[in-house]
C-alpha cells in the first residue's frame, strides 16, 4: 500500500488539476487543492466519491459510472495542446462554468402515479425518427483525440441511432463519416467571407446525402483560448509536421477550394441576405446555430430557416457569461413551436437533457462528453458516453413521471 504521505500527495494533485480545470467550477474546490488542504477532512458531495488517484482511473469503458469517468482518461491519453484546444472556453471562461451551472437554475417537477414501466426516447428531427434526443454535435479535428477521428463516433452514433453533425473542421470527409454512419448526418457550416468556397462545401455536403446544413452565425471574431495557450507550451512535440497553419487546405472539407482570400473560417461580414442566398443554392434543410436572443430566433422563423440552435458553441466563441439553459425558455416561447429548437453546450446528464426537453427543447446536442470518450477509448468510449446518457435519460424521465418525449411539459420544470 502507498504511504499516507504519497496518498496525501497524490490526492493534493488530482484537486489542484480540478480546481484548473475549465471544466469544473472551481469555487469551492480551490480551498481543497491547496498545500492546507487535510487529509481525511470530508470533501463535499459528491466529490468524495471521485477517484484520489491516477491509477483509479478506468480502464474499460464499461468501467465508466458517468461521462465525468472519461474526461481525466482523455487527458493522460490526448496530447496537452490537443486537449487544451477541445477543453478551452475564451478569456475569463465565465460562460463555460455558466453552462454547468445554469442547470442549477431550474429543478424538475416529478408527476407521480403514472405508468413509467416502459418509455419510448424516440423522437423526429426534421422528418426523421431517432432512438432518442440526444444529438452528436459537430467536433472538428477529431483525429486529435483518436486516429479513427469522426468515422469512430459515427460508428458508435450509428449503434445507438443518433443524428450526428459533422463539422467543416473534419479531420475525414464528408463521405467517409456518411458512410460509417450508415445513415443521413447534417454538416455544420463555417461559411468564410468567400462565398464560392462555402457554395462548394454546401454542394459536397448534400452529395454525400446531408439532409440538413446547420450554419455557425457565432464564429465572427477571434478566440483568446487561454486554457489551450497554457497548455500548448507543455507539449513537447514538433506540431508543424502536423499542423500546417498556413492554408485552410490542409483540411478535408476545404481542399481542392478557391481559398484565396479567406485565412480562417470567420463569417464576420454575414448577414440574414446569406440565407436568401443559400436558399437558392441548395436543397438541404437549413438550420442555423448560435441563436441566443429570442429576437433573432423570430426573425429565423419568420425567414423560413428549418431549425435554430440553441448555441454559444460550448462557450468557445464568446464569454458573455450567459449559458444556453437560461436562455432556452425565452426562444422557445418566441418561437412558439413554429420552428424546431435544439439545445447545445454544457450537458453532462441525463437529467440536464430532461430539463431542457420540458423547457421546449426537441433535441439536445453533446460535445465535450463524447469526445473525452473518443480520447479515452476510441469508438467503444464514445458508445459509452452515449449509452450512459441514454441511461440517465431514461431513467429522469420515469422519475418525473414522463413515458414519452411528448409528455415531458413545461409543468415538469421550473427556475429555482
Amino acid at each position: 500500500m502507498p504511504s499516507f504521505a504519497v496518498q496525501a500527495a497524490s490526492r493534493r494533485r488530482f484537486l489542484q488539476f480540478l480546481a484548473g480545470s475549465p471544466l469544473w467550477a472551481a469555487g469551492a474546490l480551490e480551498a481543497f487543492a491547496g498545500e492546507g488542504f487535510m487529509p481525511g477532512t470530508k470533501l463535499p458531495d459528491p466529490l468524495m466519491w471521485a477517484p484520489m488517484r491516477a491509477d483509479e482511473l478506468i480502464k474499460s469503458p464499461k468501467e465508466a459510472i458517468n461521462v465525468f469517468d472519461f474526461e481525466l482518461v482523455c487527458r493522460k491519453n490526448v496530447p496537452p495542446a490537443h486537449f487544451g484546444y477541445m477543453a478551452s472556453g475564451i478569456d475569463d471562461e465565465v460562460t463555460l462554468r455558466a453552462n454547468r451551472e445554469g442547470f442549477l437554475k431550474f429543478q424538475l417537477r416529478p408527476r407521480r402515479l403514472v405508468d413509467v414501466s416502459k418509455v419510448d426516447m424516440s423522437t423526429g428531427i426534421l422528418g426523421v425518427k431517432y432512438a432518442s434526443p440526444i444529438v452528436l454535435a459537430p467536433v472538428g479535428g477529431q483525429r486529435s483525440f483518436h486516429d479513427e477521428g469522426e468515422v469512430a463516433s459515427a460508428r458508435a452514433a450509428k449503434v445507438g441511432n443518433h443524428l450526428q453533425i459533422l463539422s467543416t473542421g473534419t479531420s475525414l470527409g464528408v463521405e467517409d463519416v456518411t458512410s460509417a454512419r450508415g445513415q443521413p448526418i447534417w454538416y455544420q457550416l463555417y461559411a468564410t467571407n468567400k462565398w464560392e468556397a462555402t457554395a462548394a462545401m454546401v454542394k459536397r455536403a448534400e452529395k454525400a446525402g446531408c439532409l440538413a446544413v446547420a450554419v455557425t452565425v457565432d464564429g465572427v471574431s477571434g478566440r483568446n483560448q487561454e486554457t489551450l495557450f497554457r497548455l500548448r507550451p507543455t507539449d513537447t512535440r514538433d506540431c508543424s509536421g502536423c499542423h500546417d497553419r498556413s492554408s485552410l487546405q490542409t483540411r478535408a472539407m476545404y481542399q481542392g477550394l478557391d481559398l484565396s482570400g479567406p485565412t480562417d473560417t470567420q463569417s464576420s461580414a454575414m448577414t440574414w441576405d446569406f440565407f436568401k442566398r443559400l436558399r437558392d443554392t441548395t436543397k438541404m434543410k437549413i438550420v442555423i446555430t448560435g441563436i441566443l436572443a429570442w429576437e433573432d430566433a423570430v426573425i429565423a422563423a419568420d425567414n423560413g430557416i428549418d431549425a435554430i440552435i440553441v448555441s454559444n458553441h460550448g462557450a468557445r466563441n464568446e464569454d458573455s457569461g450567459r449559458s444556453t439553459i437560461d436562455a432556452l425558455p425565452e426562444i422557445v416561447e418566441a418561437v412558439n413551436g413554429r420552428i424546431p429548437v435544439i439545445v447545445d453546450s454544457g450537458f453532462r446528464r441525463g437529467s440536464d437533457i430532461v430539463k431542457a426537453l420540458c423547457i421546449g427543447a426537441n433535441a439536445v446536442c453533446i460535445g465535450r462528453p463524447y469526445i473525452w470518450g473518443l480520447g479515452a477509448f476510441g469508438q467503444s468510449g464514445v458508445e459509452r458516453v452515449l449509452e450512459l446518457l441514454r441511461t440517465e435519460t431514461y431513467a429522469t424521465m420515469q422519475q418525473v413521471g414522463a413515458p414519452s418525449i411528448k409528455q415531458l411539459v413545461p409543468a415538469m420544470v421550473r427556475r429555482a
